[in-house]
């Protein structure tokens, strides 16, 4: 099982295929068998590069607080182990939060960034309240009732959710409950128009909460495309992989393999 010792705790991480490098960052309590289905299809054709974010899965406790720019150096660190120069970025849901601070402060390690179900900043009292509960639950240290919920909605099939609940209750409280409350205050909003990388946003269509947060990611920056996949929510690693990985695909050719 191959681990990255970090300042302050040690990182699993995962590499499959050869190619143009993707780093792919899951939210709170998932794990990066929530990639499940783009490790598989997208390291036919590119370098794709998951990880536990610490506290999370496999990766021990951090000593450290879990905020974006923890999470960030951390990319850094596994890149230069793996002598990766340059990736392109992908985050789902918070973990798409941490794709807009990656290029806003490390845009020399950066190829694109790829937004699935993302956002600047938590402006409605909806995600708000969800947030926050699930903030109580874990300073309550109910991991496994998070685990369940989130890997639940998260799963296709039985033997899916297992494998993801299994990996996903073994998060340590502390960091999740961390990695939430700096999700709950993040808010980069004012800073976008600074992000001059190509950057894919991917939302589901029937996701109508966050209609507003694609919107506004779109008319802020620069550089970007917006897409809306058909008959799905916010859960689009794995209910609508196939059409996440061809949007991903088609992104990547368009604006690196055909210049």
């Amino acid at each position: 099982m191959p681990m990255l010792d970090v300042d302050g705790g040690t990182l699993y991480f995962n590499v499959k295929g050869k190619g143009l490098p993707i780093v792919f960052i899951h939210p709170p309590v998932l794990t990066s068998l929530n990639f499940k289905y783009q490790i598989e299809e997208l390291s036919r054709y590119f370098q794709v590069i998951t990880f536990d974010i610490r506290g999370h899965g496999k990766s021990q406790y951090s000593s450290k607080p879990i905020t974006y720019s923890l999470i960030i150096s951390d990319i850094k660190q596994l890149l230069n182990h793996l002598e990766v120069k340059k990736a392109f970025i992908c985050g789902y849901s918070a973990g798409a939060s941490i794709v807009l601070e990656f290029l806003l402060t490390t845009e020399d390690q950066a190829l694109g960034g790829i937004v699935i179900s993302g956002m600047s900043e938590i402006s409605d009292w909806r995600l708000m309240k969800r947030i926050s509960f699930a903030i109580k639950l874990a300073k309550a240290g109910a991991v496994s009732f998070l685990a369940w919920s989130v890997t639940w909605s998260n799963s296709n099939t039985q033997k899916q959710f297992i494998k993801m609940f299994i990996d996903s209750k073994k998060g340590d409280a502390r960091n999740i409950q961390q990695y939430y409350e700096y999700c709950l205050h993040y808010n980069c909003t004012n800073r976008l128009e600074k992000i001059h990388i190509p950057i894919i946003l991917v939302y589901g269509e029937q996701d109508k909460q966050f209609y507003d947060y694609a919107q506004l990611l779109h008319e802020k920056l620069p550089c970007n495309e917006l897409k809306f996949i058909e008959n799905v929510d916010h859960r689009i690693p794995t209910k609508t992989a196939n059409a996440l990985n061809k949007i991903i695909i088609q992104y990547i050719k368009k604006h690196y393999l055909e210049k």
